[in-house]
């Protein structure tokens, strides 16, 4: 059984916020360059590793997200981040959560915005978006909140996740593909939680330590129960084009108000991120003020038990 990184609900809020104001019925718990034969051949433990070390330049990413996440189902979303100041946006539409199931999410100045079908709109008072902070996207698996909106593995900077790859023992390739009329070549791997402390202790320089930590953190942040299964597609130009990742999860329970931390067999979880423009404008504006709702406001209202 895995151990998560994250940390206790901040605040009484969070255990209340996604039954409250969402009608879904969860539980609360680049480049297009081509593969010339001409190139010269390089292992999958360095073309990965150039991958990871590249992705340390993304400022920005627009990327497309398909799959199954655990409690929710299967979803699909497109989003636009932005490393500084971060900010983010998403489009969600949760196909299994029935017809009410589409969410707009935004994170500016550290408060979050949601918006959306899936938002329960007889509590808003008219208005079409509630606001919630403190509220953190894209940090580290105890840093990141949002109010069990947001599935934890959508959480993480996605830049980051696809950097999981580098602790892999078992790394190989499985081929070329084209992916949004980019080449790339596919490459997979397991990766196991002690596999990622083992590379983590076993590097050489400061970076490298830093970008195994950030694969560990993130690794946690999935709640993989043991293994993860991963792919990644890399262009020519070495830089990560798509990535999926796929393994059975473990669902927490209790960790506040004295409650003991429980941890429960969960939902498999199958997750494909694909990058559609890097280092590209973007812009995340929050919503007009008059236009938005507390959450805390709406869990004032939200009965006992």
């Amino acid at each position: 059984m895995g151990i998560s990184a994250r940390g206790s609900a901040p605040c009484r809020v969070t255990n209340v916020a996604f039954a409250v104001v969402l009608l879904t019925g969860g539980a609360v718990a680049c480049g297009n360059g081509s593969v010339s034969e001409d190139q010269p051949r390089v292992t999958p433990e360095a073309a990965v590793a150039k991958a990871a070390k590249n992705s340390e330049d993304i400022t920005s990413l627009h990327y497309r997200i398909t799959g199954t996440v655990p409690e929710r189902g299967r979803l699909e979303a497109e989003a636009s981040m932005r490393t500084e100041p971060l900010v983010m946006s998403m489009q969600m539409d949760m196909a299994d959560q029935g017809e009410d199931r589409r969410l707009e999410v935004r994170f500016v100045d550290q408060v979050m915005y949601v918006g959306g079908s899936a938002v329960a709109s007889e509590k808003m008072d008219g208005r079409s978006w509630f606001r919630a902070d403190p509220a953190v996207w894209g940090r580290g698996a105890v840093d990141n909140n949002s109010y069990r909106v947001l599935p934890s593995q959508l959480e993480g900077n996605p830049a980051v996740q696809s950097t999981i790859l580098t602790g892999s023992k078992d790394l190989r390739k499985a081929g070329t593909e084209t992916i949004d009329d980019t080449r790339t070549t596919h490459y997979r791997e397991t990766v196991t939680s002690s596999g990622l402390s083992a590379a983590r202790d076993a590097a050489t320089d400061k970076a490298t330590r830093e970008r195994q930590i950030d694969s560990l953190d993130q690794f946690m942040a999935l709640h993989i129960d043991e293994t993860l299964t991963m792919d990644l597609w890399i262009d020519d130009d070495n830089h990560t084009k798509q990535f999926r990742m796929r393994g059975d999860t473990y669902a927490t329970r209790g960790g506040t108000e004295g409650i003991p931390l429980d941890f429960t067999d969960g939902d498999p979880l199958d997750l494909t991120i694909t990058f559609l423009e890097v280092n590209q404008p973007v812009t995340v504006k929050s919503p007009p003020s008059g236009d938005t709702a507390d959450i805390d406001a709406l869990a004032d209202e939200a009965p006992a038990g």
